[in-house]
């Protein structure tokens, strides 16, 4: 397999990975009500369980994982991880109450937290600078292709065989991938260098990396203060902790809001949210990428301002979701909602991984992750749950209608930390540039490092 073939073979394997890795949140948010009824559960029950309960393992152990990462085999991590979460997805379709049903949730996350931080490991060290964007959106083409799984096969699995066959059906396919990954990808840390053809006993000369032979590991409380003393790492990371509140807070109880204020069934919703978050985010997802290598490559400034106004102009759009006075209107909305939420993740992605030094890009993504889903997915679906529940006197059947109405302005503060972050980007970039090679002996010694680390 030649080079170029290898890299889109990684990215395919990648992009599957990454949609067995969302599928669940997605079905599950389509099973809520089912659940509700089954299991006699309050709305703020299930915001735990969408939520911190879920949240808080993913976030806390991406940082060892993504550590490891760093340094180990990022195919053994993520073919061990899958699996892990694959069975454990399986398994919550044979428990009988909330506490069964919490503790396999707690399995699925830390199997979910070795997924994404390797794989956008991975993925910066098959391609340069200018190809990131396009190729970290490829990658993340998985989220929306989750929704297609997640959403219209959980919608109508469920509406022949029940919530628990559902649950069953959708995590054992994961066994194989996880067989997949681990047997057919290669691990480029692994790779000897070839002896050099100048002749028999002369030394070879080769490029190494002072981050992987020469420079210890930097202690999590050193990568700490790195990151949050880069002024864009530092907006950008609040900004996708605001997104995160607010976005899993509305996404994970839209289809309750749906069955309840519109009277859909599962099968007919999913079917509706499969073609608009699953059509409308591939879309979105593949022009930001595509967008940002045409017409913004090498320019990481342009593709934050546009991120920016993409997420300002999502505030409105989701907000029209919830006054729209039937379903068809709201669809609508959620269809432009879910182009325009897509168009930003390619570029915001590639651009963390090009402003951090090589042997910190997983950690990054899992420190990001870490604040972004504690804050955003541990506390968005508790808060709308608990709203909804303290509108219910007010607004009767319509409290989550309105619940998830307040939430939308939040995604103007995420803008504008995106904005800010364009602000010092240039700056910081070129701060982050790695120093040129240098002879050491009969080596070339590539300083990865960044000249201000």
């Amino acid at each position: 397999m030649n080079t170029a073939n290898s890299k889109r073979y990684l990215l395919a394997i990648l992009t599957v990975t990454l949609a067995f890795n969302f599928v669940d949140r997605f079905a599950l948010g389509l099973l809520l009500q089912n659940i509700k009824v089954d299991l006699a559960l309050s709305d703020t029950q299930l915001g735990v369980l969408t939520g911190i309960a879920f949240a808080l393992f993913y976030s806390v152990m991406g940082i060892p994982i993504a550590r490891w990462a760093d340094r180990g085999n990022r195919i053994t991590i993520m073919s061990v991880t899958i699996a892990l979460w694959s069975g454990a997805l399986a398994l919550c379709g044979l428990v009988s109450n909330f506490l069964q049903l919490l503790a396999v949730r707690v399995g699925v996350a830390v199997g979910e937290a070795g997924c994404i931080p390797p794989a956008h490991s991975l993925i910066a060290d098959h391609f340069s600078r200018d190809e990131r964007p396009k190729a970290t959106a490829s990658f993340m083409l998985g989220a929306p292709a989750s929704v297609v799984i997640g959403y219209f096969l959980a919608g109508w699995l469920n509406e022949f065989y029940g919530w628990r066959a559902t649950f069953l059906i959708l995590g054992l396919p994961g066994l194989l991938l996880a067989a997949l990954v681990r047997f057919t990808l290669r691990e480029p840390r692994l790779r000897v260098p070839a002896a050099s053809a100048s002749g028999i006993g002369a030394p070879a000369r080769r490029e190494v990396s002072v981050a992987s032979v020469a420079a210890p590991q930097p202690s999590i409380k050193n990568v700490f203060v790195f990151l949050w003393s880069n002024r864009t790492f530092r907006h950008l990371l609040i900004s996708f902790s605001i997104m995160y509140f607010f976005g899993f807070g509305i996404q994970q109880w839209k289809p309750a809001f749906f069955v309840r204020s519109h009277g859909m069934t599962t099968g007919e919703l999913g079917t509706w949210l499969a073609l608009i978050h699953g059509l409308g985010g591939i879309l979105g997802t593949y022009c930001g990428g595509e967008w940002a290598q045409r017409y913004a490559a090498n320019n990481e400034r342009l593709q934050l301002r546009f991120t920016s106004i993409a997420y300002s102009s999502f505030a409105v759009i989701s907000g029209l979701v919830f006054l729209s006075p039937n379903r068809y209107m709201a669809f609508g909305f959620l269809a432009l909602a879910a182009v325009g939420g897509a168009v930003a993740v390619g570029p915001l992605f590639a651009t963390i991984q090009t402003l951090v030094p090589q042997h910190m890009r997983a950690m990054s993504i899992a420190v990001v992750y870490l604040f972004a889903n504690l804050i955003g997915m541990g506390l968005g679906p508790l808060s709308a749950g608990a709203l909804s529940d303290v509108l219910r006197p007010w607004a009767a059947d319509e409290s989550l209608r309105y619940a998830l109405l307040i939430l939308c302005p939040g995604y103007l503060w995420a803008g504008w930390h995106l904005w800010q972050a364009s602000r010092s980007v240039t700056r910081d970039l070129k701060a982050a540039e790695p120093s040129p090679p240098i002879a050491i002996g009969d080596e070339d010694v590539v300083l990865d490092a960044p000249r201000n680390a």
